[in-house]
């Protein structure tokens, strides 16, 4: 109910100052989760710290969800920015498509694009603060459309620095993603019994006696039950009677009392109260003048005396909830059939609301109806929601009079539902195709759906085996998607990495027969479920592969992959440029072993665009509550940080990793953040803890933990036992490694192994193995990894007194790790050229070195000439908190405007060229890593085949200019 100021709000003293805090405070959590049961007072503390916040000057956006709103898309979102439609108007073209393409007011930009209708919402809030305080409120959230819900805990998550508080109520035990973890929660808890008993004494016939006692053992300290059981108690007739009634759940009983109010209303309101019960909050603005009494008609005061009521300034609201239901269900079927009836007539402008009014008016299976869903289902898909999509789908299923009708819709649903993340109620739709239907086509599509979502859940050992039964089953009626499905087993079997589980795609790859068309998934199950088995038979293949990949780019991402996996490092990061840049691929799901694009930039010394591809993954996998994307894109940051000298940050990332996990579920994960973990010790000297972590990727034997991820551990491994002591058991680690790989090692694990031979062997014996580590020309194109292997030559050299051998490898690496701003082996590789007489004198390159992670990939973006509003796009920030990581980088960096910013990057000391993320890239000329085609390939739009990572397809590409703008001198805000 709705609490006025001069109504005192009992017993929440404590909550209402907690959510004073949180709005007044320019310290607190930007985000704050407020969770009761019905009737606890959500609303009404809502509305007190509206008020308040309004009466200081703050500018209040709200959005309450509605039952009746949950299956359209981007509704809530739309109530929340409607009245802010200006500040949308002002958004940047894309942007600013995007939101009216959700909203239906424009052509759906494609796919759908979440993260830039998030990033859109988030310019939006960012905006409104530049003028004050913006303070947005979300009630009955447990109700707001999916759509809506993603977009907002999206942009929920980039709130830190901004003058923005989000306040989210729902009731308890409601799902609500995106805002279920790592936010804070205020809970409200029944009230104690000094509370109930001021609560009750303040009612207009305040109860005593056995009914007092009677309400109070009832109402189990609830506010809205208290006063509404009072009410009754005090009510003659049979409302009265309700209030005693026998052993309901609160809930039912409420909803008992407020129907049975119902029987003293005149005629006329309650039909007025049905129809408005039958609406939803867009409705009532379009159907209300033409289907309900307005707010000053007779119809409605016997409503408001009922308390079942209220007026406000712009239109009649229901006190609450479960009023609503109350009124709804309490009438006859043929009334609410009527009244939705009477509300589709007058909907006709609006198609999709209208359909669902059909839809609830439907007495049996409807073709015209189904129709009528089918179409809404394609329009919400268009905008990107899925959720919304799936649900109409599933109803439109559901009044199919044709069963082959029916099967086809419950699986064009499960697609939908696939791409939400939400794994049971994928199941629960292909539950109902496999009890409608025995058409081997569809059943297979839909075993395929469930194995594409499954796949990127933590559910390793669960999901396997249902993958491989159900490739198994299929493999004789359905070739084809069995194989599919054993696409999908191999991307498992890879996120686990257990042995076992290689066994079975290697019997059911037998198990299917030979085909030509099957090349690419065969080729594709292999290099993903062991790449160094026969690595040189797959490399063999890869000619055709690539072929595949040009003539689809849908399989663009997937060759890159297979590339990265099998260490053609190159190759990779050239198809997920493509993928990426050209094609602009951004799904609504993370694709599958999404974390190899970003370990492909850091491999290739592209460092900035590998926090691009975490930052996209993790944005992706928050939304679509993947914790194991979310994982993997945090594995991949926290190494990053630790190369570039923030051993903090990388353990906070790793550890936010490994807490998503389980190690022994999801293996590559796990030695993927020990790694981190590693370089991070490395970095500090902490030399006992760098070997501890990088010793946990191989087990007590000196197997590896994991057959690909582990690997590349063995230099660092080596690196850190010489300094801790234990050369032995390092030792014969990395003899293992080797006889296990042997011809399969790639040339890039060969010079590690080699490495780590010179690093472990008797100080005579080292040169050999240190020159083999930087023999192939090839290993350029692992720059990190090359100049790690220069300093420790250099080093072995000056320590043998051989000073003048020792500079130039020196200043090779020296060199290396100042363009990629690997600051820790910077000061190691200082100390050691000063050593050898070098003079590494330059202050410019060490003012760079300075800054954040962050605050380096915004300077290198704003760099090439991207506004602030387009580095936001690419890293999912807000241009406000763009410009002021600029504001606090320019002193640092002892420049004044944006223009200096290309010489600072690209001064005479970094004359090698740059990658294509501004980044830096390798000085050797022969070099060349952007050899994919500069000019536009005459490739067709892509289209979701069986390729085990089409959750997207591709789209035309776009042409993007950026220019820098001088705002008031200092140059920083940059559009």
């Amino acid at each position: 109910m709705e609490a006025h100021e001069s109504e005192p709000i009992v017993g929440r003293d404590a909550e209402l100052a907690r959510l004073f805090r949180a709005v007044d405070s320019a310290t607190a959590d930007p985000v704050l989760l407020l969770l009761g049961d019905v009737g606890m007072g959500k609303s009404a503390l809502l509305d007190r710290v509206v008020r308040r916040a309004e009466a200081g000057g703050a500018r209040v956006l709200r959005a309450e969800g509605s039952e009746s709103e949950s299956s359209l898309a981007f509704s809530a979102l739309h109530q929340l920015l409607r009245p802010v439609s200006a500040e949308v108007d002002e958004l940047p073209e894309r942007q600013r498509a995007a939101l009216y393409g959700a909203f239906g007011a424009g052509p759906a930009t494609a796919d759908g694009d979440l993260m830039l209708i998030g990033v859109a919402v988030l310019s939006v809030l960012s905006a409104l603060g530049e003028r004050g305080h913006v303070l947005v409120v979300l009630d009955d959230a447990q109700w707001i459309d999916r759509a809506s819900v993603d977009v907002l805990s999206f942009a929920a998550r980039r709130l830190a620095g901004e003058p923005v508080t989000m306040l989210v109520a729902a009731r308890v035990g409601d799902h609500l993603p995106g805002f279920d973890r790592h936010v804070p929660t205020l809970a409200l808890r029944p009230l104690d019994d000094a509370g109930a008993g001021r609560l009750l004494d303040l009612q207009s016939h305040s109860p005593t006696g056995r009914t007092r006692t009677q309400i109070l053992d009832q109402a189990e300290g609830n506010p809205l039950a208290l006063t509404e059981l009072a009410r009754a108690a005090a009510a003659p007739g049979p409302t009265a009677k309700s209030s005693s009634a026998g052993p309901l759940p609160l809930t039912a009983h409420l909803e008992r009392i407020f129907a049975a109010r119902l029987d003293d209303l005149p005629a006329s309101t309650t039909r007025a109260l049905l129809l408005l019960a039958a609406m939803d909050t867009v409705d009532s603005a379009i159907a209300v003048p033409a289907a309900v009494p307005n707010a000053e008609d007779e119809a409605w005061p016997p409503a408001e005396r009922a308390g079942l009521i209220r007026r406000t300034a712009r239109d009649l609201r229901f006190s609450h909830p479960l009023v609503r239901s109350a009124v709804y269900h309490a009438a006859p079927f043929a009334a609410r059939r009527e009244a939705h009836l009477a509300l589709a007539e007058l909907l006709r402008d609006e198609p999709d609301r209208r359909a669902w009014h059909l839809a609830a008016a439907a007495t049996r299976p409807d073709a015209d109806v189904s129709a009528e869903l089918e179409r809404t289902a394609d329009r919400a898909r268009r905008r990107g929601g899925h959720a919304a999509a799936a649900q109409a789908l599933q109803r439109a299923a559901d009044l199919a009079p044709r069963p082959e009708d029916t099967a086809r819709l419950f699986v064009e649903a499960a697609a939908e539902a696939a791409l939400t993340g939400d794994l049971a109620w994928v199941e629960e739709l292909a539950t109902a195709v496999r009890a409608r239907t025995d058409d081997a086509s569809l059943l297979a599509e839909v075993a395929a759906q469930v194995g594409r979502l499954a796949v990127l859940t933590v559910r390793h050992s669960v999901v396997f085996p249902q993958l491989v039964d159900a490739a198994e089953e299929l493999a004789s009626a359905q070739p084809s998607t069995a194989l599919d499905v054993l696409a999908g087993a191999a991307v498992v079997r890879y996120y686990s990495g257990q042995d076992a589980q290689q066994y079975r795609i290697e019997a059911a790859l037998r198990g299917l027969h030979e085909n030509a068309s099957h090349a690419w998934l065969r080729t594709w199950v292999r290099a993903v479920s062991d790449p160094f088995d026969d690595r040189a038979e797959l490399l063999a293949l890869f000619p055709r592969v690539a072929a595949e990949a040009r003539r689809r780019p849908d399989r663009l991402t997937a060759y890159a992959v297979m590339a990265w996996l099998l260490d053609e490092t190159p190759q990779a990061v050239r198809a997920f440029d493509e993928a990426f840049d050209r094609w602009g691929l951004r799904g609504v799901l993370p694709e599958g072993l999404g974390g190899a694009a970003a370990w492909s930039y850091v491999e290739q010394g592209r460092w900035g665009r590998a926090r691009e591809a975490c930052a996209r993954s993790s944005a992706v996998g928050s939304t679509a509550g993947l914790d194991h994307a979310v994982a993997c894109a945090a594995a991949v940051d926290a190494t990053v940080l630790a190369y570039q000298g923030d051993p903090t940050a990388a353990r906070a990332r790793a550890d936010e990793a490994l807490a998503l996990i389980d190690p022994l579920e999801s293996r590559s994960v796990s030695v993927f953040a020990r790694r981190a973990l590693g370089a991070a010790a490395l970095a500090e000297g902490a030399h006992e803890t760098a070997y501890d972590q990088l010793r946990a990727v191989f087990t007590a034997e000196g197997v590896p933990v994991h057959y690909h991820a582990s690997y590349p551990a063995l230099a660092d491994l080596a690196a850190a036992a010489v300094r801790a002591d234990r050369h032995a058991e390092a030792d014969a680690i990395v003899e293992r490694a080797a006889r296990t790989l042997a011809d399969n090692a790639s040339p890039r694990l060969r010079a590690l192994i080699s490495r780590a031979r010179g690093l472990l062997a008797d100080p005579e014996d080292a040169e050999p193995h240190f020159r083999a580590a930087l023999a192939d020309p090839v290993l350029e194109h692992w720059p990190f990894e090359r100049a790690q292997t220069l300093l420790d030559l250099a080093e072995w050299l000056r320590r043998r007194r051989r000073i003048a051998e020792a500079r130039a490898p020196l200043t090779e690496a020296l060199e290396t790790f100042r363009r990629l701003g690997a600051r820790p082996w910077i000061e190691r590789a200082r100390a050691e050229s000063r050593a050898a007489g070098l003079d590494v004198t330059d202050a410019a390159p060490d003012a760079l070195a300075e800054l954040s992670p962050q605050q380096q990939q915004i300077i290198r973006l704003a760099a090439r000439g991207l506004t602030n509003r387009e580095i936001g796009e690419k890293l999912f920030l807000s241009p406000r908190t763009v410009s002021s990581h600029l504001y606090r980088s320019f002193p640092k960096l002892g420049i004044t405007a944006r223009a200096q910013l290309r010489d600072l990057i690209e001064g005479p000391w970094r004359q090698p060229t740059t990658g294509t993320d501004g980044t830096p890239g390798h000085r050797c000329s022969h070099l060349t890593h952007t050899a994919w085609p500069t000019t536009e390939p005459d490739w067709p739009r892509g289209e979701r085949d069986s390729n085990p990572l089409a959750f997207t397809r591709p789209r035309l590409p776009r042409a993007r200019t950026g220019t820098a703008h001088r705002v008031e001198g200092t140059d920083i805000h940059g559009g």
